[in-house]
């Protein structure tokens, strides 16, 4: 249940002038401090939950990204972290490498004694092993002629006797990086309308390209067990005799589905033979594998089948039966068409043993028997209900009882872990509470459970725990240093939008925040806000003053440019009427579709002072079919998706004007910074380029910055430019 509005300001005065009077004045939060930030990734947990190989870097670990390079199959960009095991009973923790390096897929033994990591060399990955006991590493050979493919995975046989990863021939390296070469430079780029692939979206494809071999771990030796083809996916069998694997057979570009692909389900035993085809198509498709590798089950158009290896006719778990399905098609009731949404199951998991799926609904998850029994509804749940709790399925323990998931209220910030106990039929909290857990994961025994987790506005530390979420250890302290840096403090507000409708967004107060004194106060836009998740630049802003508020949009379809106006300016009035806000010193910005939100919303109201647009269209028209190297991305996204115009531009091409900015730039009076990469392939500069000079000829006040090697969004080139970015929205605001 909510506070009333005039009860959670009055706490948040409360607090946050205890706060003040309690501590020191602490250092401002820097753009360089952003820089230097850690976070943990989870790389592989060993099958007992014993060891976690985790990787940590910092924003400039991720800098020098060549963005001239988006689209090449063959490119690899810049990824250094640092590459850590940790025993998660002590918390231990050793350094894999002396120093930080490019590393690509981990992956423990099955008994845990060694570790598998692909390791960029000059310009391309090698398999190394790193020794648990003697700390030692070794370097597999690569057949001659061929390279680790660029995106290539690793894993270990389950004999543990073997590496399998994806290799290609350095003919298709040389071929595609001339293909890459000829579509951006030239001196001829012809594209032809009748060609069933678009130009970059054929390049694309060829990142599927690949061999799959196996190499043994003591020897060397490498084995082919697939041949350089069109190989979307691949796994090996649990007894390493079988390798199935999809075949991609996209016959043409997809406009229906963004980087749409066709994908043949197809095996091959190792002991020879020909391949067999499992299923000639998987398009629409979800698919998954039990543990053994030789049953797998499959969702689609509502129906859940499974079939094992070598059987003829799948047997249908869930849904409605074709033949049934189309003759209670022809019943439009209101009571048949809620009957047929009820009966669409989704596949999302094996159970270990492979007796059971779990499934999901509309209603919820269900547990689906595959040895005899009913299916049955061990979550209700309902996304149709702003109210009700979000969760999604994170493992299973290994004898089958136990189904965990996190959980996510969705009226107050009460985040966590439950479990489904399939003995007693109950549900179990396991944690909850106020702080933010992500990248959970289930050890292959079921008794260790490791994951991230941190205070709101605040990078996670990794934790390890038992199977209940009990006898928990912290097993990193990334960013102790914070302590002294000025950062903001986070509440969540609820407001009703123009339509009456509840929505939810989030605070972050400067460290040295005054109740009733009102603050400049900037607006962070894009979608639905709920987590108070940490954002560097919104520190950065909040060391200087700021109070920065992410507000939660509701969208209609056809009508997306009403969604700003209404729940941005509602959160305006609650903040302003709360005493928070100044309303004189009102900002707004966004990145991507956040700045297009931006400049949109400010052709619709003039009550903000300053805005940013970073990397946003602001012509819905030219962006339509720009971008090549995305494919049909911006169509989909106009007609169907992100941007949800619900018809293409010669449907409907007033809706399209409709949510162009350019096409409104007279109206705008607050005074606008645009900032964009030259190289970004995502939404090209040029667009932004439009409403500069839109605003130029108008007399406005605009300023444009481009940052002629970057990309999408924040700089990601150099330190220099990340720092000038920062430097420069908040001179502009």
């Amino acid at each position: 249940m909510s506070l009333p509005r005039s009860l959670a300001i009055a706490l948040i005065g409360l607090f946050s002038a205890s706060l003040s009077a309690q501590q020191p004045a602490r250092a401002p939060f820097t753009p360089n401090d952003a820089l230097d930030v850690v976070s943990y990734q989870i790389a592989d947990l060993s099958h007992d939950g014993r060891w976690l190989a985790t990787e940590s870097n910092t924003r400039r670990d991720l800098l020098g990204t060549d963005y001239r390079r988006d689209g090449d199959p063959s490119y690899l960009r810049p990824d250094v972290s640092r590459l850590w095991v940790i025993d998660t009973r002590s918390g231990d923790a050793r350094g894999v490498f002396p120093g930080p390096r490019t590393v690509r897929t981990v992956a423990w033994s099955p008994n845990a004694d060694r570790l598998g990591v692909l390791v960029l060399r000059g310009e391309t990955f090698e398999p190394v092993i790193w020794d648990r006991l003697t700390g030692k590493t070794r370097s597999l050979p690569i057949p001659v002629g061929l390279y680790v493919s660029e995106n290539s995975d690793l894993r270990w046989t389950n004999d543990g006797t073997r590496l399998v990863l994806s290799l290609r021939s350095a003919a298709w390296k040389a071929r595609t990086a001339a293909e890459f070469e000829r579509m951006t430079k030239g001196p001829v780029f012809v594209q032809d309308g009748n060609d069933p692939y678009l130009a970059w979206d054929k390049l694309r494809r060829e990142g599927n390209v690949r061999a799959v071999y196996s190499i043994d771990a003591t020897s060397g030796r490498a084995t082919e067990l697939l041949p350089e083809a069109m190989i979307a996916s691949y796994q090996l069998s649990e007894d390493d005799s079988l390798v199935t694997y999809q075949a991609d057979i996209t016959k043409k570009t997809d406009y229906d589905v963004i980087f749409g692909t066709e994908n043949r389900l197809m095996a091959k035993r190792l002991s020879g033979g020909a391949p067999l085809e499992l299923l000639p198509s998987l398009k629409g498709a979800t698919l998954a594998w039990s543990r053994d590798g030789r049953r797998y089950a499959w969702s689609k158009d509502g129906r859940v089948y499974v079939r094992s290896i070598g059987d003829s006719t799948p047997r249908l778990v869930a849904g409605t039966d074709s033949s049934a399905a189309a003759a209670a098609a022809t019943d439009t009731s209101a009571a048949l068409r809620t009957e047929r949404a009820n009966a669409r199951f989704t596949l999302l998991r094996w159970s270990p043993s492979g007796d059971a799926l779990l499934l999901s609904s509309r209603q919820g998850y269900w547990l689906a028997p595959l040895t005899g029994g009913v299916r049955t509804l061990m979550l209700a749940t309902d996304d149709s209900l702003s109210s009700a709790p979000r969760y999604a399925p994170v493992g299973w323990s290994d004898d089958g009882r136990y189904v965990y998931l996190s959980y996510g209220s969705r009226m107050e910030w009460q985040r966590g872990v439950v479990r489904f106990d399939r003995t007693t039929s109950t549900l179990q909290p396991l944690v909850k509470d106020a702080r933010l857990y992500s990248g959970l994961r289930l050890s292959r025994s079921g008794d260790v459970m490791v994951y991230s987790s941190g205070e709101g506005n605040r990078p996670g530390d990794l934790y390890a725990a038992d199977a209940a979420m009990g006898n928990t250890r912290r097993l990193t302290t990334a960013n102790a240093g914070l302590a002294s840096k000025s950062m903001a403090s986070t509440r969540l507000i609820s407001y009703h939008d123009m339509d009456g409708k509840t929505r939810h967004g989030v605070v972050y107060l400067p460290d040295d925040y005054v109740s009733g004194q009102k603050y400049p106060t900037l607006f962070s836009i894009y979608e639905d806000f709920f987590d108070d998740t940490f954002d560097a630049t919104v520190n950065v802003f909040t060391s200087r003053g700021y109070v920065v508020v992410k507000p939660s949009v509701g969208f209609d379809i056809g009508y997306p440019g009403e969604a700003w106006l209404k729940a941005v300016s509602a959160a305006a009035n609650n903040l302003v009427e709360a005493g928070v806000a100044d309303s004189a010193r009102l900002g707004v910005f966004g990145t991507s579709y956040g700045g297009y939100a931006t400049n949109l919303l400010i052709t619709q109201t003039n009550r903000f002072r300053a805005a940013v647009n970073v990397s946003g269209k602001v012509d819905m028209i030219s962006f339509y079919t720009d971008s090549p190297r995305l494919g049909v991305r911006n169509i989909h996204a106009a007609e169907k998706s992100q941007d949800r115009l619900g018809a293409t531009l010669w449907q409907q091409p007033q809706k399209y004007v409709a949510h162009s900015a350019i096409m409104f730039a007279d109206r705008i009076t607050t005074p606008l910074l645009l900032v964009t990469g030259a190289q970004d392939s995502n939404v090209p500069a040029d667009n932004s380029r439009e409403m500069y000079y839109a605003l130029r000829r108008l007399g406005k006040d605009v300023t444009w910055v481009n940052y002629m090697n970057s990309g999408h969004g924040t700089p990601g080139t150099t330190a220099a430019e990340f720092i000038d970015y920062h430097e420069r929205l908040s001179a502009f605001f």
